[in-house]
């Protein structure tokens, strides 16, 4: 059995893939754990996937366009009694995850989410808007599903595999990060939560972040899914 599988989303990040994937596996050696990088590609069309597997990555393909397909898919290739989610944009320290991997593996929770809030937020990583959105949607999130959980879109995430494998995911797009959170607290799921620091993206792209179809999407999934 796998200690660790630590899972990236990818589209189009050749510039930041290497580094974040060298990153996951020197945390992966310097804990002495028995682990794997999975990268979900999801239909890039830079060198993307060629980078990851040159850099030691296990690289999948979805052909599913969408952020909530390559993390399903990922989880479900993933062979870890704990996973762990981060995007590949260098946004997420992969070299310090032990506040997300040791409650899991120690049995302490089963879902644990980052708080960029509480992390902190390099300037410019955040646009104001995403800010006000996310504080917005969290707040309807954490009433309507009954959970403390302060930053439902953290793109850094933690649970176990036995949760990931029981839970029945159906969304395929951003409201991903969303559902998790919903299906664990309506499953009765221990979900923590610890800071998390975001930084700003190191590749000079456009985020891939449409913050008005996006938020809907979100918002839509709150309003439509039952109570827990």
């Amino acid at each position: 059995m796998v200690d660790l599988s630590i899972v990236m989303p990818c589209l189009n990040e050749e510039a930041t893939v290497g580094r974040c994937v060298d990153d996951a596996l020197a945390y992966l050696q310097g804990r002495s754990l028995r682990g794997e990088v999975i990268v979900a590609d999801n239909g890039s069309t830079d060198a993307s996937a060629r980078i990851a597997q040159a850099h030691g990555a296990r690289v999948i393909h979805e052909s599913k366009r969408g952020y909530g397909f390559a993390l399903r898919a990922g989880m479900a290739a993933a062979k870890g009694s704990v996973i762990i989610l981060g995007d590949c944009d260098c946004t997420y320290d992969f070299l310090r995850l032990d506040d997300f991997y040791e409650p899991l593996a120690r049995g302490e929770c089963d879902m644990m989410v980052g708080d960029r809030f509480a992390g902190g937020i390099d300037p410019g990583a955040m646009p104001l808007s995403h800010r006000i959105g996310v504080k917005a949607l969290s707040w309807l999130g954490r009433l309507r599903y009954r959970t403390g959980v302060r930053d439902f879109h953290c793109g850094l995430r933690g649970i176990t595999a036995q949760a990931a494998h029981a839970l029945p995911f159906q969304t395929g797009g951003m409201e991903f990060a969303t559902e998790m959170i919903a299906l664990a607290a309506r499953a009765g799921l221990r979900i923590s939560q610890c800071p998390t620091k975001l930084y700003t993206c190191g590749s000079p792209r456009r985020s891939k972040l449409r913050t008005l179809p996006d938020g809907f999407r979100h918002l839509r999934y709150i309003l439509k899914r039952p109570n827990p």
